[in-house]
C-alpha cells in the first residue's frame, strides 16, 4: 500500500465516531478481547467486527489470537506518521514566524513603555 493510500485508510478509520471510541477503549485497555469490547457498544458484534476490520486495515489496531480470544492492541505509528508529515515540515516555518511576532511585540512594548515614562511621543 502506498503512503497516500495508507494515510487515506487512517483518515477513513478515524472519520467514524464509533471507531474512534473503539480505538480509545483499546488504547486504554491493551489486550482487550473483542467480546469485551463489543459488549460496550449498542450495535451487533458483526458491526463491531466490521469497524475493527477498518481499524486493522489502517494499522491502528493490531490483533493477536490468544486461544479462542482475539486480543486487540493500539498502534500509534500511523498517527505519528501523519503528525510528522505536516508538523516537521511546517513547525520550523511557523516557529520562526511566532518568534518574530514575539520579538516585535517586545520591542513595541519597550518603546511604548519608554514613551510613557518620558511623556514624549
Amino acid at each position: 500500500m502506498s503512503d497516500e493510500h495508507h494515510m487515506d485508510a487512517v483518515f477513513q478509520a478515524l472519520a467514524h465516531a464509533s471507531r474512534r471510541r473503539m480505538l480509545d477503549k483499546v488504547k486504554d485497555h491493551p489486550g482487550i478481547g473483542v467480546g469485551v469490547l463489543a459488549s460496550e457498544f449498542d450495535v451487533s458484534r458483526i458491526a463491531v467486527m466490521k469497524h475493527l476490520a477498518v481499524l486493522e486495515q489502517s494499522g491502528l489496531i493490531v490483533s493477536k489470537k490468544d486461544g479462542r480470544t482475539r486480543r486487540l492492541y493500539f498502534n500509534a505509528v500511523p498517527i505519528q506518521q501523519i503528525h510528522d508529515r505536516w508538523t516537521t515540515e511546517y513547525s520550523a516555518y511557523w516557529s520562526d514566524k511566532l518568534i518574530r511576532i514575539k520579538y516585535l511585540a517586545e520591542i513595541r512594548s519597550r518603546s511604548d513603555g519608554k514613551d510613557k515614562k518620558t511623556g514624549a511621543k
